[in-house]
């Protein structure tokens, strides 16, 4: 079971290939706007890494959001490309519910809950709340930051914040003796594994026609900064 793995929903672009279970090669960037150019180029270096090809593979695995835009829509795109094109099933995993996978994926004796956040501008970040069996304790939500927002969850024991929305927002949610951070972490496609696996087994695949990211806001076009364009 061949399974590769796209990550376009932040500034990182990451791209991973699963064979029988494991990750057995990865590419990444944080780049600023590298998607557009160095998806397609890391996808065919996974697989020539891996000595596979395109036709090799069992299902294509996208971050479905929330996050960025234009990153959502390019690797989604690309991810339903090559399903439609190979008559593979296509995978969506939500972004935040693979960071917090990644992070006790690689912490496995931490035993507190995890909050991943992604920056959605000014103090607002993208959160959910999930426990060490990767259930969802509180939907993916549009947060303001600000003192005693997650005090409910935090009066309960550890809450490890992780993202570049945690970053932004240490000064205010550190406050508290049960917040926790980890500033080394960093979002990678590696966090969807066991979950698509998971849902690949389960049988729970997109419709390739009619599948959109999920955004949580509407996209809002930003005047151009461009001389000479409006």
């Amino acid at each position: 079971m061949n399974i590769l793995l796209i990550e376009t929903a932040t500034q990182i672009c990451s791209v991973a290939l699963a064979a029988e279970g494991k990750v057995v090669a990865r590419r990444e960037s944080d780049t600023p706007n590298a998607h557009s150019t160095s998806l397609s180029v890391f996808i065919d270096e996974v697989l020539e890494e891996s000595c596979l090809t395109p036709r090799e593979l069992s299902a294509v695995c996208v971050s479905a959001g929330p996050g960025s835009y234009t990153g959502l829509r390019i690797g989604v795109s690309t991810a339903k490309g090559f399903c439609y094109a190979l008559g593979i099933p296509l995978l969506s995993v939500p972004t935040l519910l693979s960071m917090a996978a990644l992070y006790y994926w690689r912490h496995p004796d931490y035993k507190g809950l995890v909050c991943p956040m992604i920056d959605a501008r000014r103090m607002e970040c993208y959160t959910m709340m999930v426990d060490p069996a990767l259930n969802i304790l509180r939907e993916t939500t549009a947060d303001i930051i600000e003192d005693g927002c997650f005090d409910e969850w935090l009066d309960r024991g550890e809450v490890m914040f992780v993202g570049d929305g945690a970053e932004k927002t240490m000064d205010v949610l550190s406050k508290h003796p049960n917040s926790r951070y980890d500033n080394a972490f960093c979002l990678s496609a590696e966090g969807m594994l066991e979950l698509a696996i998971s849902r690949l087994r389960e049988g729970k695949m997109e419709d390739v026609a009619y599948f959109e990211p999920f955004y949580l806001k509407d996209f809002v076009a930003k005047k151009s900064v461009v001389h000479g364009l409006r």
